[in-house]
């Protein structure tokens, strides 16, 4: 772990340029608004390390899947998110040298991820092997409030000479993934046409026909008049641009306003898609770039008004909460629902960029507190939406009847490619089932189940209801052959937390069937008749759920991760040399498996999602007993065991984990920040201090809270959407304020006492465990 990042409230700051961390400020930098986004690559030619991505939200390339040895139901493809046109390019060159950090002396190099108002900005001193000096400075912008559109303010000074500044914006689509698994270019040219001032560049997928259309135009000014230079048209296979060559003095002040537009097939009609760039590009053009940086703050100034953390006293802890929350506003806003968030969301290409359970467990809370109710319901309906994939992926493994989501998808299509994650970790079916319970439970939404969640639930019911078995020797049903969250073990039996969530769901399923025949008669019959449900399978799920086989060791008092697990030689990881950390890097996979070492909460993970079931005696055996033997080598481990550890009383511990997921891409904890920031547990660091030190719950229809102080901070407060209210909760050592900032009232509970917060006022609780 390297901490070269400077710690600021509100920004990220860079202050001097380093070759050997460019790919990790690439991720940490990236700028995006839910529809499209890139890493933090620079405008001009840069010949050292980098990764260069630009994101088009929902376009993807099903890459045939590379495996040594296929197995039946294997996935025939793995789907990646798409590296788009390059639309940011700007090359310099100066008296025909290429103006290339990689090849020249760096000085007072600054390079700011404005947080509070979206801004990307950078400057520095560059000299040449010629001994020219140039100074540069640039701020680039992805829309908020126009999502096709993205604008650079470009500035360069000669410093030491007069020469020719030869400038050359352009749009490239000669690009490639670099996790292409048969290095293949996905992209085939459709159209292009360049002019003086202006181009586009149309392009299509090879395989699903993704049209993209990026369209640029440009104004360049010297010392504040336009330039009358004139421009030579650039066209090349997938790449368009103008040429400007511009003599210059010292001192001389030379901008280049670059607009461009990025519009896709998923959006507009093939025929419309150049009219469709052109005209965002010319309203954005015309607004000019002080408009659209005014936009830009006016639309994250909204963004932080419904979704801000402020923490007194630890300026490292706030400045992280703040860039967890800033990457997840501008990785998915909702109002798209065939659109889901990527595990890296614009950063990167790891992962594929495609939906996994991490949105289910971790993303929905934070969407469910931040906005309006009808975005974490999007998030449920893709979901919804993807039932007959669903069911199709489990027939492809063999099963009779019901759904298994998959592991990894784009269009509801399993397209992972590690056997033990496509056929053996299921219990994602388990998060997606929650997280409808999730939803209404905290919504107080009773009409989703009528309208899409119970066939959902069905049909995850009756896939567990086929997977398990019955053992008559036990009296019990088990599951065999699974991987559970700890990712450390595979094709093991019975694993605790995967039969305990197949049961709940069976559970809430019943659960929900019996709502809606009280309450929704005529729904439900419809329901029943659709479904084809028969009394015989939900007597089968009661049956399953009273013989559920769960491992326990009744001496320790502990739930057995699975069958055996004991059998294991126990070694905490403070015991391990720190030569051999992460495990992932230095050990081999056998070695792994073998180890009782723990990648990510796999017990904790039930005792967290299934809390108000298990007394505290019960989750803290587990916790002593799990957590020291965690590796925490998942972005999505720490923090869940922050939650757990501050409903425990264990103030350090939880203050700990908060700070490992909070500032897991920022100080790199993981040695992998290059491939991308981890946006999907982003949603976690925020879960860490609302439902950890917050205490947040929803019990019985009601919002709960319980805050408490790890002792590092003066004070925290936090903002949550709560059925209609927006309550700040406010928290010092002493005392717990809620103001209600709309004009609707809010029951809740603070440390077992019951309120009323009315609309546009505030209550006070005095509370005993607030600090440690």
């Amino acid at each position: 772990m390297k901490q070269y990042l400077k710690i600021d409230e509100w920004s990220i700051i860079e202050e001097s340029f380093d070759p050997g961390t460019q790919e990790i400020s690439e991720s940490v930098f990236s700028i995006g608004n839910g529809y499209m986004g890139g890493r933090a690559n620079f405008e001009e030619q840069y010949s050292g390390h980098s990764l260069q991505g630009s994101y088009m939200a929902g376009v993807y390339y099903p890459d045939k899947t590379r495996v040594g040895w296929w197995k039946n139901g294997y996935p025939e493809y793995f789907a990646k998110v798409l590296n788009s046109t390059n639309w940011i390019g700007i090359n310099i060159d100066i008296d025909g040298t290429p103006l290339d950090l990689a090849k020249s002396t760096v000085t007072d190099f600054r390079r700011v991820l404005n947080m509070k108002e979206g801004t990307l900005s950078r400057s520095f001193t560059a000299e040449l092997e010629d001994g020219k000096k140039v100074q540069v400075e640039s701020i680039r912008i992805v829309s908020m409030a126009r999502q096709e559109i993205g604008a650079i303010r470009y500035s360069i000074v000669p410093l030491n000479f007069a020469g020719q500044l030869t400038i050359t914006p352009y749009l490239d689509g000669d690009i490639k993934n670099k996790d292409a698994n048969y290095d293949e270019k996905f992209w085939n040219e459709v159209e292009k046409q360049s002019a003086e001032d202006s181009g586009y560049l149309t392009l299509k997928t090879k395989k699903l026909d993704f049209h993209v259309t990026s369209a640029m135009a440009f104004d360049i000014l010297v010392n504040g008049d336009k330039t009358t230079a004139q421009a030579e048209a650039i066209e090349q296979e997938k790449y368009v641009g103008s040429r400007v060559a511009i003599a210059v003095q010292p001192n001389d002040q030379v901008v280049i306003y670059k607009y461009a537009a990025n519009v896709t097939s998923r959006n507009h009609g093939l025929g419309q898609l150049v009219d469709a760039a052109k005209a965002a590009l010319d309203s954005a053009r015309e607004a000019g770039f002080v408009t659209l940086l005014t936009e830009q703050t006016d639309a994250w100034r909204d963004k932080w008004k419904e979704s801000d953390i402020i923490i007194e006293g630890d300026v490292s802890a706030q400045q992280a909460i703040r860039f967890n929350i800033f990457q997840l506003n501008q990785t998915y806003n909702g109002e798209d629902d065939r659109l889901n968030i990527g595990p890296k969301g614009f950063t990167g290409e790891k992962y594929g960029g495609s939906t996994y359970w991490d949105t289910e467990a971790y993303c929905v809370p934070f969407y469910l507190s931040t906005a309006d109710a009808s975005i974490a319901r999007n998030l449920l309906i893709y979901r919804y939406k993807h039932l007959e994939k669903a069911k199709e992926n489990a027939r492809k493994l063999g099963f009779t009847k019901g759904a298994l989501y998959p592991m990894v998808t784009m269009n509801g299509e399993e397209c992972h490619n590690e056997w033990e994650i496509t056929f053996e970790e299921i219990h994602r079916n388990g998060a997606i089932a929650y997280a409808i319970y999730n939803y209404v439970n905290y919504t107080g939404d009773q009409s989703y189940l009528g309208q899409y969640g119970l066939e959902v639930l069905v049909e995850i019911s009756r896939f567990w209801e086929e997977r398990v078995h019955y053992v008559p020797r036990k009296d019990q049903y088990v599951m065999l052959g699974v991987t559970g969250p700890n990712e450390y073990e595979n094709n093991v039996n019975n694993n605790w937390y995967t039969n305990r969530i197949a049961s709940w769901t069976m559970e809430y399923t019943l659960e929900a069937l019996a709502y809606l025949q009280e309450n929704e008669p005529a729904r439900y019959a419809e329901l029943l008749e659709k479904l084809e449900l028969q009394d015989s399978e939900t007597g089968k799920w009661s049956e399953i759920i009273a013989k559920m086989y769960y491992p326990v060791d009744e001496e320790m008092g502990i739930f057995l991760q699975q069958d055996g697990f004991l059998d294991k030689e126990i070694i905490q990881v403070k015991d391990v040399h720190p030569e051999h950390l992460p495990l992932n890097q230095k050990w081999s996979w056998d070695r792994i498996l073998r180890s009782c070492f723990i990648k990510q909460a796999d017990v904790l993970q039930g005792l967290y999602f299934l809390g108000d079931r298990y007394d505290l005696d019960t989750k803290k055996r587990n916790f002593d007993f799990y957590e020291p033997i965690t590796v925490h080598e998942s972005s999505l481990s720490p923090c869940i065991h922050a939650i757990l550890a501050c409903e425990l009383g264990y103030k350090e511990k939880a203050y700990e984990m908060y700070l490992r997921t909070s500032r897991l891409d920022l100080d790199n904890y993981n040695n992998d920040t290059e491939d991308g920031c981890h946006t999907t547990s982003m949603a976690g660091t925020w879960m860490s201090i609302v439902h950890g030190f917050g205490g947040l719950r929803v019990l019985n229809g009601r919002l709960n809270l319980n805050p408490s102080n790890p002792g590092h901070w003066t004070s925290y407060s936090f903002k949550i959407m709560f059925r209609g209210s927006r309550l700040l909760v406010s928290v010092t050592d002493t005392q717990v304020t809620v103001t209600n900032e709309t004009d609707i009232p809010a029951s809740l509970t603070i440390y077992g006492q019951e309120y009323t917060v009315n609309g546009l006022s505030s209550v006070t609780a005095q509370g005993t465990n607030i600090t440690a």
